[in-house]
């Protein structure tokens, strides 16, 4: 089976690197600095990315869950016009060219990895909030990638609801590898305060429903409304004697994953 290789570049930005192809989940390659959005007001970067696009080199595939700032920032937005591929919800692709691709839940796209192997991926649904929050923020989708000898990777997204996962896990019982958009985002504008990401707690959860061998948390830094980081993250799962589930990176680390 493939080694997947990963490094976080920063907030929801990860490199994943499987049998020479390169994807990046959300990307954000801003400075630090402070947004204004519509319903939560200022938004904070208080990190930049650990590379820029020109460092990071080819990227075959980008991966973008939504549009808020957090996970498509300005940069990120640039950067999408210069992949080959990029697959994002349908009203985000609405503002790019030909090579944005827009997905709906349980969409599939299908690209060919550089040894002629189909990789296939699912688009998956995903709440950005609790009911009633997550219909007023807008779509997010989450994506399953699948193909022969390959670890199942899902990558969830900016979903904060446990259901979700559930019926990600039902169906595509076997999940290798998740990359799960954790950090306990919130606002307290927002359904007082409610998680609008996965927070640690519900992660473990999570883990425990996907029945994955690898969890891969991102979105726990470089922003100011991520509640909880890396290193509270590595305690939830510790104290449930599943350390080894769990492959927790800083910004500009990186971890072969060998299943």
């Amino acid at each position: 089976m493939d080694n997947v290789t990963v490094t976080l570049i920063g907030g929801p930005t990860l490199l994943i690197e499987i049998a020479g192809y390169r994807m990046i989940t959300d990307p954000t390659f801003d400075p630090p600095q402070v947004y204004h959005h519509p319903i939560a007001g200022p938004v904070i970067k208080n990190l930049g990315p650990c590379a820029t696009p020109e460092e990071l080199g080819q990227v075959d595939l980008a991966l973008a869950s939504h549009e808020h700032i957090d996970n498509l920032d300005v940069a990120g937005r640039g950067f999408l016009t210069m992949v080959p591929l990029a697959l994002t919800t349908t009203e985000a692709a609405e503002s790019f060219g030909a090579n944005v691709v827009g997905m709906g839940d349980y969409d599939v796209q299908t690209v060919q990895l550089p040894d002629g192997r189909q990789m296939k991926i699912t688009a998956v649904p995903a709440h950005h909030g609790p009911e009633g929050v997550w219909e007023a923020l807008g779509p997010v989708i989450g994506f399953v990638l699948e193909a022969e000898d390959m670890p199942t990777m899902y990558i969830s997204g900016d979903n904060s609801e446990v259901d979700i996962v559930r019926e990600v896990a039902d169906r595509f019982p076997r999940i290798d590898i998740a990359v799960l958009f954790v950090g306990g985002a919130k606002f307290d504008v927002i359904a007082d305060g409610a998680y609008i990401t996965l927070s640690n707690e519900r992660a473990l959860e999570a883990a425990k429903i996907l029945g994955a061998k690898k969890i891969v948390p991102v979105h726990e830094d470089s922003w100011a409304h991520f509640s909880q980081n890396a290193e509270q993250i590595s305690r939830v799962f510790a104290d449930a004697s599943q350390t080894d589930l769990l492959v927790a990176l800083k910004p500009g680390e990186s971890a072969d994953i060998r299943l």
